[in-house]
């Protein structure tokens, strides 16, 4: 965690002063990346062997949920990193010299890394199938070739954990780690999205790129992963809860601010001073409050071993549902401000409409919760 939550809100202050231009462009916000780099908050999941904090999804949490009040795009960047490195610092498959690598080279120099795993053709590898992205044996070499899109932090990750299969009469699918700086990888500009613009997410694509073998890190027969990264699975359901969550509060935050300030003519005083806009923030907390407290109901049970991976996809939906209506209320409240792009909370919008294209999608934790509730049938 930061040293200080005076540190913690400085991040949140400078990434909101710079979001609105990020969104703009489109661009990744390096200069966010950097402050967290200096902060010490892009190793805090990173083994303590390799000089990283160790933190835990309790610690990750939270700081996530704040983080995001400043810039999502950023901290969905950070979250990944988290994610990954505590997966890495956990995996007994990954070779101890390539784990020793991607670890101090994240503690020494801030270097990013990400899973790549989506295709076009594919879609999200959760729902099944057997990617296209093919390692083969050429020459004695293990030679790279496919493409992967939605690639989140593309330009600024050292590193991609790319899901692939191999070529074999039986192939194994798995991780194969990626420098992403190497001949071979060409990044194709194709992130023009609504909201969440500034994530960098963009095609790569791999063509003839020679991997050393300690780079194959883990490659098994597909039947070997059912069941297999539970908590990884776990930690991305709340994380991704918890950072769009932080978007509905900085929409409610500004919210509050502009009925405050608002004082039409013929009223004579603020807006908040009306019956109307006091209901409309009512229903606005209540929304949250339920968030904040599945969200920490889920980290006391994830302690106690009690939550699992349904649970967490779950919360996932329900929070972020609540953080979409949370926004869209304030938005449908205050009418043609809410929708100008010189103010905040059309940019909000925009981004926390995206919770919904994260996995798991809502059928997927739907349909798992039911047949949860209703046994074997």
């Amino acid at each position: 965690m930061p040293q200080s939550l005076s540190i913690l809100s400085d991040l949140v202050s400078r990434f909101s002063s710079r979001a609105a231009a990020y969104d703009q462009s489109g661009e990744i916000a390096t200069d966010n990346l950097a402050d967290l780099h200096k902060a010490g908050l892009l190793a805090l999941t990173v083994s303590p062997r390799y000089g990283g904090g160790g933190k835990g999804l309790r610690d990750i949490l939270p700081l996530i949920g704040t983080l995001a009040q400043g810039d999502p795009s950023t901290t969905l960047i950070l979250a990944m990193q988290c994610l990954h490195h505590a997966s890495i610092a956990a995996d007994p498959h990954w070779p101890e010299d390539v784990r020793r690598m991607v670890s101090e080279a994240a503690v020494q120099d801030g270097a990013l890394l990400n899973a790549l795993r989506v295709e076009p053709d594919l879609g999200t590898p959760s729902r099944g199938g057997i990617p296209a992205t093919r390692v083969s044996q050429k020459d004695g070499q293990w030679v790279l070739n496919g493409c992967k899109i939605y690639s989140t932090g593309s330009t600024a990750l050292r590193w991609g954990i790319v899901w692939a299969a191999t070529d074999e009469e039986t192939p194994r699918t798995g991780h194969v780690l990626v420098p992403l700086d190497a001949p071979g990888v060409r990044i194709e500009r194709t992130w023009d999205q609504l909201g969440m613009r500034a994530t960098g997410s963009h095609t790569i694509h791999f063509e003839n790129m020679v991997l050393p073998d300690s780079f194959l890190v883990d490659l098994r027969k597909p039947e070997d992963w059912r069941g297999a990264g539970q908590d990884l699975t776990l930690w991305h359901a709340l994380l991704i809860a918890a950072l769009y969550d932080g978007v509905a509060r900085s929409a409610r935050d500004w919210l509050v601010t502009f009925l405050h300030a608002r004082v039409p003519a013929n009223l004579g005083k603020p807006l908040a001073s009306l019956p109307r806009f006091q209901i409309v923030m009512g229903e606005i907390e209540a929304l949250l409050l339920t968030n904040r407290a599945m969200l920490s109901d889920a980290l006391a049970r994830y302690d106690l071993g009690q939550c699992s991976v349904t649970d967490a996809n779950l919360i996932k939906h329900v929070v972020t549902d609540n953080a979409i209506r949370s926004v869209e209320t304030g938005v449908a409240a205050i009418g043609n401000p809410a929708l100008s792009r010189s103010n905040p909370l059309e940019r909000h919008l925009r981004d926390v409409l995206c919770a919904r294209i994260h996995t798991p999608q809502a059928d997927t934790a739907l349909s798992a919760a039911g047949r949860a509730a209703l046994g074997d049938v």
